[in-house]
């Protein structure tokens, strides 16, 4: 004796569903990839262009700084970017090119000194407000008789320091 079955009528069969996702999930997938290689890509490329940007906890100050070095003007371009506002007379900048401190070292706030041409700008300047704010921009310029010269190639590192210690370490490599 057989056990009756049931044949189900093709108008109540639930909808055919797809085997694994397939194809349908690659496309999704390899998007996100490349995605996050275009994002990795281009902060790579903003990162070595503008320099480094940085926080740094040892003292009990800190500050995001940009750095970058325009090496067509012999100039060290600092930005700050975030955190505390600095006094600059607080400050001292120790500058190495590619290991090698500069044999004059920039003593802020100044106006006119050895190794360096002309007087910076911004808050590093003697002259102006030596309080150094978000967004606010400073630069010095190297004179040709502070060695190392700047070469193609070279990767600058600055240390911003006060009495307490490290405000923020920069990093930029020279590009022409």
């Amino acid at each position: 004796m057989s056990t009756p079955r049931s044949v189900p009528d093709a108008r109540s069969a639930p909808p055919a569903q797809p085997e694994s996702g397939g194809e349908r999930a690659v496309s999704p997938l390899v998007e996100t990839i490349l995605l996050v290689a275009i994002t990795v890509l281009l902060a790579a490329t903003v990162a070595s262009t503008m320099g480094s940007l940085s926080v740094e906890s040892g003292s009990s100050a800190t500050a995001a700084i940009e750095f970058e070095v325009d090496a067509d003007r012999n100039e060290l371009v600092f930005v700050h970017a975030g955190g505390d506002a600095l006094d600059v007379r607080d400050l001292t900048l120790e500058v190495t090119v590619d290991g090698e401190p500069l044999a004059h070292q920039p003593s802020v706030p100044f106006v006119g000194a050895t190794g360096f041409r002309g007087s910076p700008s911004g808050p590093f300047n003697a002259a102006s407000d030596p309080s150094w704010t978000v967004g606010e921009r400073a630069r010095i310029r190297l004179a040709a008789t502070n060695s190392p010269a700047l070469a193609e190639g070279d990767v600058v590192r600055v240390r911003l320091s006060d009495a307490d210690g490290t405000v923020a370490r920069v990093v930029a490599e020279v590009c022409r």
